[in-house]
């Protein structure tokens, strides 16, 4: 089968680019170069949870499953993708907002919730995003879902002074169900296929919380 249509879903990474409050802060620096040594060759630093990536179980549950120890299923397969950026900021994403995804997802399905924050990052209004609702997530994970996305910072609402939030339920929701989760997605409104297939392939960490990710959406025909 030929793939008609790619749609890259990944935000940027460069020195200094957005991430989660007190994460380690992307930089790159000359390794061997050219002119010293024949080669250019970078070395890198940067957390697990920088740019486009994925959380495994592990990151807030520490007997549930690794990067590694997960199915490679888990981050490649047809893909619902839930419009929901009529909802405001700093506000939940209920089940009766997914009632249309609800009705299209099947067991193994990815869901991706379109909110259209991905045009804040970069700004502090990146963190007053919408978060998905604990009991969303219940009908999400009985549907069988069990990898899903968003184009915002956090599944969960990001606290800050003014927002204590409410203790990442989701996350631990989805860790306790051996699932995924993929953040700082992007370009959503850009996939006009209504059942793309989706890759959230990470990198092959081992024994690792999660990792960066090159999101990308695509039709086969």
């Amino acid at each position: 089968m030929a793939i008609l249509d790619v749609v890259d879903l990944s935000v940027p990474l460069r020195p200094g680019v957005q991430t989660y409050p007190g994460d380690p802060q992307l930089s790159f620096a000359p390794h061997s170069t050219v002119a010293r040594d024949g080669f250019n060759l970078l070395a890198v630093h940067m957390g697990t949870q920088t740019g486009t990536h994925v959380d495994a179980p592990f990151h807030f549950e520490d007997d549930a499953p690794t990067l590694d120890e997960l199915p490679l299923t888990r981050f490649l397969g047809p893909a619902v993708i839930a419009d929901v950026r009529a909802v405001g900021a700093r506000t939940a994403i209920t089940r009766e907002h997914l009632t249309d995804a609800l009705r299209e997802v099947r067991p193994g399905s990815i869901v991706l919730l379109h909110t259209g924050w991905s045009r804040h990052f970069g700004t502090d209004r990146y963190f007053d995003h919408p978060f998905l609702e604990a009991d969303a997530c219940r009908a999400l994970l009985d549907a069988g879902v069990r990898t899903i996305g968003i184009d915002a910072i956090n599944l969960d609402e990001t606290p800050d002074d003014g927002h204590p939030g409410a203790g990442f339920p989701v996350h631990h929701l989805i860790a306790r169900a051996a699932g995924v989760i993929c953040e700082n997605l992007t370009n959503l409104d850009a996939v006009r296929s209504a059942r793309p297939t989706v890759s959230l392939l990470p990198l092959a960490f081992v024994g690792t919380d999660g990792a960066p990710v090159r999101a990308v959406a695509y039709e086969e025909g």
